[in-house]
């Protein structure tokens, strides 16, 4: 679920994902800018509902230790005043036994007392597109009862994850198609998991993705979608750098991409984002192209210059900004690590190829889509 007009994600989730997370912002923060930003967590129990969760945030807010330009937007998205204080209720934890059989959890419901609070990768944007890329060959933890660990090597081995270490675990592009029944009440429309599983193979797996980023129909032309592409390859070989620096272990992580589907939103989004560093630039005197405003940007540190190429520059210039978006700027581009359940840090156990193979082989795929 969402909160602060959606600025906020809240997703249920292990006491060993909690740590993962803060051990990552306290003792990695080169790996915890990978992440979604961490807020903190909420605890759950029977009782708990939307009202109570959303009671939970300000507080939770106003001691995160997150930049405070961040957590000055996430405030004035908040509405305060219509909220009301509650009592925390005590937590039942449920015990469980060992040697259970395992059966596949068709809900994807955990049993927690705990879930995390992010910041939401597709929030700030008009018509986010939105593709989950599940990393590894290898897809369970040590820990995996035998059942679980057949059944995802079955997965692994009839799928993309074998040869290109990943595969799409679902997609949503705005107008992607012209058949208006195949799209949702936004516009959208819905690859899901078995589209991943079942269509996208080895021999189409590049065109798949092109599914993605190149989209005529809502305004996203081949230059422009060759600039988005750029970006993504550039922070995949950001997250190759690090995780190629860590020893860790991930099973069932994924990469999440967000791009803006909306052309003319997107285009928009681009100009000011290099009107804003032109300006920057000027003010400190600067010889080098600045770093744009992290919002803009998917918070890998991404330059102003990779956002277009020559090419399109000059389209961009041409365009007026009449955006009304309340944020500071508008949104171009998200890339994050995401699901952290299974992960944990391995020192003396050298990087986490299983994940690297996926990671690698994305960044080839995005920077062939960019030529």
């Amino acid at each position: 679920m969402c909160d602060a007009d959606g600025e906020l994600f809240i997703k249920p989730c292990t006491q060993s994902e909690v740590e993962f997370y803060e051990s990552a912002h306290m003792l990695h923060p080169d790996f915890a800018d990978l992440m979604p930003l961490y807020i903190g967590t909420l605890l759950l129990n029977d009782s708990t509902d939307q009202a109570t969760i959303h009671a939970q945030i300000p507080s939770l807010v106003e001691h995160a230790d997150i930049p405070f330009e961040i957590k000055e937007e996430i405030q004035s998205h908040l509405h305060l005043d219509a909220r009301t204080p509650i009592l925390e209720a005590p937590v039942e934890k449920q015990i469980l036994t060992d040697n259970v059989k395992w059966v596949p959890n068709k809900t994807r419901k955990i049993t927690t007392d705990r879930a995390v609070v992010l910041e939401n990768a597709s929030f700030g944007y008009k018509k986010p597109n939105i593709m989950d890329a599940k990393l590894g060959v290898r897809l369970w933890a040590d820990d995996a009862p035998q059942e679980k660990k057949e059944r995802f090597d079955k997965i692994a081995e009839e799928t993309t994850h074998k040869k290109f270490g990943f595969r799409v675990a679902g997609m949503r592009v705005y107008k992607g198609s012209t058949d208006e029944s195949e799209l949702d009440d936004e516009g959208f429309k819905i690859y899901d998991k078995d589209w991943g599983r079942f269509t996208v193979n080895d021999t189409n797996i590049v065109d798949s993705f092109k599914k993605f980023i190149f989209n005529e129909a809502a305004g996203i032309d081949e230059d422009l979608g060759k600039t988005i592409a750029g970006a993504f390859a550039a922070d995949l070989r950001r997250v190759q750098e690090v995780l190629e620096k860590k020893e860790s272990r991930m099973y069932s992580a994924s990469v999440l991409f967000v791009f803006e589907g909306d052309g003319e939103a997107l285009r928009d989004a681009i100009q000011e984002a290099k009107a804003d560093a032109a300006v920057s630039v000027h003010k400190r005197g600067a010889s080098r192209t600045a770093v744009t405003n992290l919002r803009v940007d998917s918070g890998i540190g991404m330059l102003d210059e990779d956002f277009c190429d020559t090419d399109t520059a000059g389209d961009f210039d041409e365009l007026e900004d009449d955006s009304d978006d309340e944020s500071s700027f508008p949104n171009i581009y998200t890339l994050k690590l995401i699901d952290f359940a299974h992960a944990t840090w391995t020192p003396g156990q050298g990087p986490d190829e299983n994940v690297l193979l996926g990671v690698r082989s994305l960044a080839k795929i995005f920077e062939d889509m960019s030529e």
